[in-house]
């Protein structure tokens, strides 16, 4: 069953001690003169478009000065340091997914590439995995599980590079067995500038006296407080010197299947039923000892134009009793719907081929966009979940592709408290992600308009936007939404920090004002210094 990009329907089938380098040290001096810092490209040269427009949001296009691939931390820091002796603004790029302007906002005057950083070994001396901040996630999945056989709980969305996603938290298929991508962060590289405009690279792990840095790349969200070259992935527990000790072990097979629904068929109480099937099943099974833990289903509610939707589902095929945990789980989802939908699949693959094929295949989206998204902590009201149903079914949107998400989460990774990383949300069972596309610049404002709206009517009782509560539990930084920021969208008086960090901001600025005093990494969603 393909899936695009914007998760749509395609159709209707289917311990180390702290180590940090000044570029002034005589320990570098010597290594970066060896190493020159990636060239400057300019606008002329063959090489500049395709940089400055891999960005995955097409509204958005970057013109910087300059572009710099960086190849080397040594390098990453030299990059750093001039544009900061020139007073440069600096935005920088792994995968280039950021929905929005983060790195392609007009004042950008340097842009730092990550995209060939991408090694994946195993650091000897920190004992733990070694991921190249420019590597994707189809490389990352590839290389620990051919090299080691262990995996991460990370993004269905192969292409997405891991510099953003690890640091704004991270999540996918696994992580209600085995909890957030920082939750097996044990350290991460980073370039910083202190006050006096110096850059230096630091290591800072979970158990050093950088501990707060990494803290803070624990869920802060990427471009707040350095470049980030690299991440070290071990998890917490995990003892020895063994790399395939070090992270989870990746199933052997997954079992998987299909529900596709009609929307010719189902009507609006059928449509409100499969949503509260979905919303039901997942309050229910959502500890991190339940049988159910691997089970990932993410809902696609994609608009009544593609005639149909569906649900996608996928289960670790190891456990007792799987193919009747998926077969309980399947007629739950069909309980009280006439006539049922259509159920495809069921059989058993293996994991990385049926990881691969199952997510969003890597390559560049041509489509301009607007992202809006929520945690759950319970599911949404019948009178929400018929708002969404009018939303995907009003004639008056237009857009090529529109579509809700829904998608399981929880588990594991509420068992960690709320503040022990700065990924806040530690008491959840679902994400919520909205997204609209379309092609002409033209319809710009139409599709805006008609996204914020939906929004808004969505949690009309919350000021238009998810205020923590019994149901809501703010928002995920990795989706932003500068929306959240202005009170023309925002109108229930809570700052957007607060729904996306909860009470963990206070912290994040102490940190932001300690390892970017000049504030050198920002954008319109940055952590402001304390």
């Amino acid at each position: 069953m393909p899936i695009s990009r914007r998760g749509l329907l395609a159709g209707t089938a289917a311990t180390g001690a702290g180590l940090a380098v000044p570029i002034t040290s005589a320990a570098t001096a010597s290594a970066i003169g060896t190493v020159a810092a990636g060239e400057k490209i300019r606008p002329g040269d063959a090489r500049y478009a395709d940089l400055v427009q891999r960005g995955q949001n097409k509204r958005f296009t970057a013109k910087p000065e300059y572009a710099r691939v960086i190849r080397s931390t040594e390098d990453a820091v030299r990059a750093v340091q001039e544009a900061v002796r020139a007073g440069k603004r600096i935005a920088v790029r792994s995968g280039g997914h950021c929905f929005e302007d983060f790195v392609d906002s007009s004042d950008v005057q340097v842009l730092l590439d990550m995209s060939t950083y991408d090694d994946v070994t195993f650091d000897e001396r920190y004992r733990a995995f070694s991921i190249g901040v420019g590597a994707t996630l189809e490389k990352v999945y590839k290389d620990l599980f051919y090299g080691w056989g262990v995996t991460l709980p990370a993004g269905g969305c192969l292409g997405v590079g891991v510099g953003g996603h690890f640091a704004g938290g991270g999540y996918g298929p696994l992580s209600r067995k085995y909890g957030s991508v920082v939750d097996h962060l044990y350290g991460v590289e980073v370039v910083v500038v202190d006050k006096h405009g110096r850059a230096r690279s630091v290591v800072a792990t979970r158990d050093n006296a950088h501990s707060d840095l990494w803290w803070a790349h624990t869920g802060g969200g990427g471009g707040n407080f350095g470049l980030v070259t690299r991440y070290l992935m071990r998890s917490a527990g995990a003892t020895g010197r063994d790399p395939s000790e070090s992270l989870p072990k990746a199933p052997s097979e997954l079992l998987s299947n299909v529900i596709v629904y009609d929307w010719k068929t189902i009507g609006k109480a059928g449509f409100v039923r499969a949503v509260r099937n979905f919303f039901a099943f997942f309050e229910a099974n959502n500890s991190a000892d339940s049988p159910y833990a691997t089970l990932y289903s993410p809902f696609i509610l994609s608009s009544s134009s593609t005639g149909g939707f569906l649900m996608s589902n996928q289960l670790d095929a190891s456990v007792p009793n799987a193919a009747g945990l998926l077969k309980t789980f399947t007629d739950a989802m069909l309980a009280g719907l006439d006539p049922k939908p259509q159920v495809y699949g069921g059989g058993a693959g293996p994991f990385l081929v049926t990881t691969i094929q199952r997510s969003i295949a890597a390559g560049p989206n041509t489509t301009r966009n607007k992202w809006k998204a929520g945690y759950l902590r319970k599911g949404y009201t019948d009178a929400q979940i018929e708002t969404i149903h009018a939303q995907l079914n009003d004639a008056n949107n237009t857009a090529a592709e529109t579509s809700i998400l829904l998608i399981p989460y929880g588990g594991k990774v509420n068992t960690v408290k709320s503040d022990a990383t700065a990924n806040a949300q530690r008491d959840v069972m679902a994400k919520m992600v909205m997204s609209v596309s379309w092609n002409d610049s033209a319809e710009d404002a139409k599709h805006l308009a008609w996204a914020r709206k939906s929004y808004a009517d969505l949690y009309r009782e919350t000021g238009g936007v998810p205020v923590p509560n019994a149901t809501n539990a703010g928002s995920y930084i990795n989706y932003p939404d500068v929306d959240l920021a202005d009170p023309a969208y925002n109108k229930s008086g809570v700052p957007w920090h607060d729904l996306y960090y909860l009470g963990n901001y206070p912290r994040l600025q102490q940190i932001k004002s300690t390892w970017d005093p000049r504030n050198v990494f920002t954008h319109r969603l940055a952590i402001q210094p304390a």
